[in-house]
Order: structure tokens, then C-alpha cells, then sequence
């Protein structure tokens, strides 16, 4: 049941992130703000296929659960920052964006181990 919810959690956490990066895309576009709202719909529509990507693969990709966690909070949080810091000023927390950025990287890593893990069908 644990491993069903965080499976839909993954997709439901996909789609929050491409539709964030579609609106702000139009956000930056529509207020000349490319710099932070730019860079975060970027980072938000690159990893959105890839939890699809995981939500779809899970039974075969050995470290879809970590990846997933690592890459959707980590791009939240990244993205969450500069928006933040657009809108308010201010940052979410002192190296948030760095912490999202991190988690990011980490998340690929993560991914990229799968490569060496043997899976139920192989």
C-alpha cells in the first residue's frame, strides 16, 4: 500500500511540475522576467518526464523510489526558491535553491545506479 501511494505520489508530483513549468514559462514570457522564472520552469519541465518516466518504470527501476523523492523535492525546492525570491525578495531559507540544486544532482546519480541492479524480469 506504502509503495502504491509514493508510486502515485511520484505522478501526481510529475504533473504539478510540468504544469508549473508551462505557467511559468508564460509568467516569464509575459513579464520580461526570464531570469529567475525562466530558469525555474526550465529545471520544473526537464524533470516532470522523468517522474513519469519513474511512476511508469517503478517495478523495473531498481531505485525509482530515492530518484524520484531526490529529483521531485529537490526541483520543487530548487524552482520554490526562485520563485520566491522573484515574487518576495526573499528566499524560501538560506540555500534552499543550492539544497534543491543538490538534490537534483543527487537524484540523477541515484538513477544512474539502476544500471547495475538486476530487476524482477531480467
Amino acid at each position: 500500500m506504502k509503495d502504491g501511494i509514493l508510486r502515485a505520489a511520484t505522478l501526481f508530483l510529475g504533473g504539478l511540475l510540468g504544469a508549473s513549468g508551462v505557467a511559468l514559462a508564460a509568467a516569464a514570457t509575459h513579464t520580461g522576467a526570464t531570469y529567475m522564472l525562466g530558469n525555474a520552469s526550465a529545471m520544473c519541465l526537464a524533470h516532470a518526464p522523468v517522474l513519469l518516466g519513474l511512476h511508469l518504470g517503478w517495478d523495473r527501476i531498481k531505485t525509482a523510489l530515492p530518484s524520484a523523492i531526490l529529483l521531485g523535492l529537490g526541483t520543487a525546492l530548487f524552482a520554490g526558491d526562485l520563485v520566491s525570491k522573484h515574487f518576495t525578495g526573499a528566499s524560501l531559507f538560506p540555500m534552499a535553491a543550492p539544497a534543491g540544486g543538490l538534490g537534483m544532482i543527487f537524484g540523477w546519480l541515484v538513477l544512474s545506479l539502476s544500471a547495475f541492479s538486476k530487476t524482477a524480469r531480467d
